[in-house]
């Protein structure tokens, strides 16, 4: 099915190792949504993963609103020529472009910096829900879409609507009947969880390694290709449980599009330095991620292939005329 299959134009990682770079003063990672979803776990990658490169602390701040409009407005409006901070972004956010919601601005708006990983949809519940698989879910969703109320990061149209109308469609159902309550972000979502306002949550792996240690929550899907390894590797696909329904997710972060070539350049090239250092993987692999290594022209070329590729999608799920 195309609507789910957004990992192949990315292809394979790339690994160029560029030794000197320019120097970048205050690094800031701006996250644009509150704390504890996947914008923090991206520029938390960014903050322990550059570490030796950058030579000195990378602030992480928080800029919540529309998903990420408020951000992306921000860096195309005040902020174009900041060449301290980059700014968080998903897959989610390349949707969130198509569909509109990120205002008059688009995808050529920004420069395009480079990738933290990939990651991977995620059914998830609490630890003492009732679902103790998926089918048991699907078996709900096919009987009363309803009846289970899913909650997530982004509003009708959004990838975390997305992968919930994936999964509503898998069950022979239709998304316009799901119970769908949205929020600004995936810390949000999962406070509501945890409180018990939403039964679902469709949201990330790579935001659920805290919680399963901490055993608060129960995945009952992955929404790979093929299992994941670590912590996850006990948790079943979507697929192998029988629903072909798969959501992979990219992570990077983007720039104000007046940055300076040199200032631009620093930041790619620190982000190569770090993609050939053995320890960015690691930092991947303890967040959840899987490599992905892109940066530069490589990243921008594959955002363009992309964003043609979820205009296509958009369109066929109804979200664009």
């Amino acid at each position: 099915m195309t609507l789910i299959r957004l990992c192949g134009a990315f292809a394979v990682a790339a690994t160029l190792a560029v030794p000197a770079f320019a120097e970048i003063t205050r690094p800031e990672c701006v996250a644009p949504a509150n704390p504890g979803g996947g914008f923090d776990l991206t520029c938390r990658i960014a903050q322990t993963g550059l570490a030796p490169q950058l030579g000195t602390a990378m602030e992480v701040s928080f800029m919540p609103g529309g998903i990420g409009a408020v951000a992306y407005s921000l860096f195309n409006t005040t902020r174009t020529d900041d060449a301290s901070a980059i700014v968080a972004f998903s897959t989610g956010s390349l949707l969130n472009i198509v569909t509109g919601k990120y205002g008059e601005f688009d995808e050529n708006d920004v420069r395009w910096v480079a990738t933290a990983g990939a990651d991977f949809g995620a059914v998830i519940v609490r630890a003492d829900s009732p679902y103790q698989d998926l089918s048991a879910l699907m078996a709900d969703f096919s009987a009363d879409p309803a009846s289970v109320v899913i909650g997530a990061g982004g509003s009708v149209g959004s990838q975390d609507w997305m992968k919930a109308a994936l999964l509503l469609r898998g069950a022979g159902g239709d998304p316009r009947a799901m119970r769908y309550v949205a929020f600004d972000g995936g810390g949000d979502a999962i406070a509501a969880l945890l409180g018990g306002s939403i039964g679902v949550y469709t949201g990330d792996m790579g935001e659920m390694t805290a919680h399963l240690e901490a055993g608060t929550m129960r995945v009952l899907a992955s929404m790979s290709p093929a299992r994941l390894d670590g912590i996850f590797a006990e948790i079943p696909t979507a697929k192998e449980q029988g629903f072909d329904v798969e959501w992979t997710i990219m992570r990077g972060f983007y720039m104000g599009g007046d940055v300076s070539d040199e200032d631009y350049d620093a930041w790619v090239s620190t982000f190569e330095a770090a993609y050939a250092a053995p320890e960015f993987a690691t930092v991947q692999a303890e967040k959840g991620l899987l490599p992905l290594n892109l940066a530069g022209d490589d990243l921008t070329a594959a955002i363009s292939t992309n964003m043609d590729l979820l205009r296509t999608i958009s369109t066929e799920a109804g979200l664009l005329n």
